[in-house]
């Protein structure tokens, strides 16, 4: 089942530093969700100047089981950089 994820920034004035914190243990699981076929599509969200405010991922797990198995543990949430997190079941256009 393919789930998209709108994940919005914590907007205290340590927010940013937060997110640069943990951002290279983020992509590291990231890059190993893409390794077991979970990881389809992400980036961050942007504000209208550049800036970073969330992210947006879509991402591949047979149940909501593994999907937030994987969720809890992640670094953007155990981190405290995700304040609202945004999850939907997705189908993908077939064209």
């Amino acid at each position: 089942m393919l789930y998209v994820i709108h994940a919005y920034d914590f907007t205290d004035e340590q927010a940013l530093e937060r997110r640069m914190a943990v951002r290279p243990n983020h992509f590291d699981g990231a890059k190993q969700l893409k390794s077991t076929g979970n990881f389809v599509l992400g980036g961050a969200l942007l504000d209208p100047h550049g800036k970073m405010i969330g992210s947006m991922m879509v991402v591949d797990f047979e149940d909501e089981t593994g999907l937030n198995q994987w969720l809890q543990n992640d670094p953007y949430v155990t981190g405290k950089v995700w304040e609202k997190i945004d999850v939907k079941p997705f189908r993908k256009a077939d064209i």
